[in-house]
């Protein structure tokens, strides 16, 4: 598969990293606002996205319509992400999304339009959620931190 966001992953797998090895774990346990998640609870939710959306990127090519739902509250309280090491989220996300990446470049062009069901009870296909993986960890990356 050749798309602009796996591109844009292959990217932030490339230069990342390095920031959070920079992090003192007190940085990984300050709320990036009032009321806000950790660092260690946004790379954990984002470890969470990873495990989700990688039954989507698999399920969708040979199921029929897949339903594959996620309560990412429910994920990130019970993964315990805010009492695990920052290091050891780090490592995971980073690890996890090289495989992921690997994945999405092996899928094959004709399996994009393939449909599976969301959260939210709605179609969509395999491109849109290719798509949307990846503006989702943006969106969450830059709520911690500058990487553009």
């Amino acid at each position: 598969m050749d798309r602009p966001a796996v591109d844009r992953l292959e990217w932030l797998l490339r230069h990342l990293p390095s920031t959070f090895e920079q992090w003192s774990e007190t940085e990984w346990e300050t709320p990036y606002g009032p009321g806000k998640w950790t660092k260690k609870q946004v790379i954990g939710h984002l470890i969470d996205s990873a495990t989700n959306n990688h039954q989507r990127f698999v399920r969708i090519q040979f199921e029929d319509v897949p339903v594959i739902r996620y309560a990412q509250n429910d994920w990130n309280t019970f993964s315990y992400h805010a009492q695990q090491e920052g290091a050891l989220l780090a490592a995971t996300w980073k690890q996890y999304n090289l495989f992921l990446l690997a994945l999405l470049r092996q899928i094959p062009e004709s399996a994009l339009e393939r449909t599976g069901i969301g959260g939210e009870g709605k179609p969509f296909t395999l491109a849109y959620i290719v798509d949307d993986y990846v503006e989702h960890m943006e969106h969450h990356l830059s709520q911690i931190m500058e990487y553009k």
